[in-house]
């Protein structure tokens, strides 16, 4: 089981350490206050009040054993810095921060954070996909300008199969399976491939390419 611990039990915080907790993750949840610790002790494995800026006190309850360590400590930048720090002298192998601006982010990852969150910024870019194509259902970064898109079929492509509907040829896309309205996947679909309504695609490719796929009713 990975362990996770959360420091800073804010919305994003607390959040995140039920989710993970959820997805069996063993989380450790921190915050100085108690009432935040309190609010949450019921659904998480541990929750203790600690001043993650203080260097002792973060050492007695969080070691480098430990998988990860999200820093969430609101929308001071200070505390997270130290934080941060503090947690890359102890020697913990990934580190995740909260930030709350791009010259924050720099500091972070130059006092050892790993990588760094942008919620707000996620979300919004996120619900903005959402927004303008209706028919996409979910998606992943990859690398540099390229997503994996989860989306309803276009109307343009049902009826056709893969190797008719070009999808490789005209929009350099790679189908990587199906999923039919049941929850059945199939993955690698052959050249022979028809679709049907009601099916869902996994693509790969250029988030534009895929944009031209989205639109093509």
């Amino acid at each position: 089981m990975k362990q996770v611990v959360v420091i800073g039990l804010g919305q994003f915080g607390s959040h995140l350490a039920r989710q993970l907790t959820q997805m069996q993750c063993e989380v450790l949840a921190i915050d100085q206050r108690e009432e935040a610790v309190n609010a949450i002790r019921d659904d998480v494995h541990q929750a203790l009040i600690c001043d993650a800026r203080n260097l002792d006190a973060l050492k007695a309850v969080v070691t480098s054993n430990v998988d990860v360590v999200v820093v969430s400590l609101g929308e001071s930048m200070e505390p997270s810095i130290i934080c941060s720090l503090h947690l890359s002298q102890i020697g913990v192998k990934s580190i995740r921060c909260k930030a709350v601006n791009e010259d924050h982010a720099t500091i972070l990852k130059a006092v050892g954070a790993h990588e760094v969150i942008f919620p707000e910024r996620e979300t919004a870019e996120r619900t903005a996909r959402r927004v303008a194509f209706p028919t996409l259902l979910d998606y992943f970064p990859f690398a540099e300008d390229h997503r994996i898109m989860e989306l309803e079929i276009p109307s343009a492509i049902v009826g056709k199969t893969l190797a008719s509907s070009r999808l490789r040829e005209e929009l350099n896309l790679l189908l990587l399976a199906t999923k039919k309205p049941t929850g059945e996947f199939q993955f690698m679909p052959s050249p022979n491939y028809i679709f049907k309504a009601g099916d869902i695609l996994i693509v790969l490719g250029r988030e534009i390419n895929l944009a031209r796929l989205r639109v093509l009713d």
